[in-house]
């Protein structure tokens, strides 16, 4: 018997309309474009203004969008994970609603948190429900309402981070296509460099955590470029060496959107050409768990059945890895 791997047969996603531009950041910030530019490689995000709505708005959109794509009835999706570091509310599930809001009424569903490598972890998770054999159609969302958690008056923080989601659909292949390997790792030493720290079990939410503007996101941005560059380039060569991936067999990086200068820094290492490597920060920035289907989306007319596909994410905690895929159908 063929042994069940798990494909990715389609993608949707959903950005916000209103777009914050770096010229639009000058006016808000002691910062200018060329300084945005030159240090992130971001131009533009995009941010959710509607009142009332949040990560599961984004997410619900996406979803839509794959499922009006690929023509599949919601009915027959079996589980939806949604990956995301910003859900809706404590304690209550984002994926639930968003499972219950797009029609997968057959589905069980979970919220699967892990920083920036959220939707990369969420690519393992979906791919052992179908290796198993139990199930058929796997829904992986990942979204992020950044803006919630930004204090727009931190130059640091508030010119890399937007709004968005991306969807895929994993189902059981048995020609050799979808997720083959997978590399994963994490070290606590990292919560300090990069955190939001309050609102949890440890600082709840109270007036003076309010005040101290503890709700946003603080990040070394120093120690995770190091970091960052430095995992994400090991764990990718090692998934290329222990595959027997030549650069020449690699015909996309798929790598997390945080820092061009990051994803560059990273290439680099891995001997890669940037005309191998999926890029879209400068339209979106980092949309944290959003970014690696955001890719998917954009150059999913680029890629050629059989194309072998480097993922590579790194997140706060700290948290990365890397997965090797290979692509399983050609975009009409």
């Amino acid at each position: 018997m063929s042994k069940i791997t798990a494909a990715i047969t389609a993608v949707g996603m959903y950005v916000p309309e209103y777009v914050l531009s770096n010229q639009i950041l000058e006016t808000m910030v002691d910062t200018n474009d060329e300084w945005i530019t030159t240090r992130t490689g971001i131009k533009e995000r995009r941010i959710l203004k509607e009142p009332g709505k949040g990560t599961s708005f984004l997410a619900i959109n996406a979803a839509k969008d794959l499922i009006a794509k690929s023509k599949i009835d919601p009915k027959e999706i079996e589980l939806v994970i949604v990956a995301t570091a910003t859900p809706d509310m404590q304690a209550a599930s984002t994926s639930a609603f968003v499972a219950s809001n797009i029609g997968a009424t057959e589905a069980f569903s979970f919220d699967l948190e892990s920083a920036c490598s959220s939707f990369l972890f969420g690519m393992s998770t979906a791919a052992r429900y179908i290796e198993s054999g139990k199930y058929k159609k796997v829904l992986l969302i990942g979204a992020d309402m950044n803006s919630s958690m930004i204090d727009y008056t931190d130059r640091a923080t508030c010119i890399i981070f937007g709004d968005g989601a991306g969807a895929v659909l994993f189902e059981p292949n048995k020609d050799g296509f979808g997720v083959l390997d997978e590399y994963l790792r994490s070290d606590g030493v990292g919560r300090e460099f990069l955190q939001v720290a309050a609102g949890g079990s440890i600082l709840p939410a109270s007036e003076e955590t309010v005040k101290n503007k503890q709700h946003y996101v603080y990040q070394d941005g120093r120690t995770v470029f190091k970091f960052a560059v430095s995992n994400m380039a090991d764990v990718s060569a090692k998934i290329m060496e222990r595959n027997n991936l030549a650069k020449e067999d690699v015909a996309w990086l798929a790598p997390h959107q945080a820092n061009k200068r990051i994803i560059e820094a990273t290439a680099n290492r891995m001997d890669l050409e940037m005309n191998k490597v999926m890029m879209n920060i400068q339209k979106y920035g980092n949309t944290t768990s959003a970014t690696l289907p955001l890719l998917l989306n954009e150059y999913e007319k680029q890629l050629r059945k059989g194309d072998n596909i480097i993922f590579a994410a790194f997140g706060g905690g700290f948290t990365w890895g890397a997965i090797y895929l290979k692509w399983a159908y050609n975009a009409n």
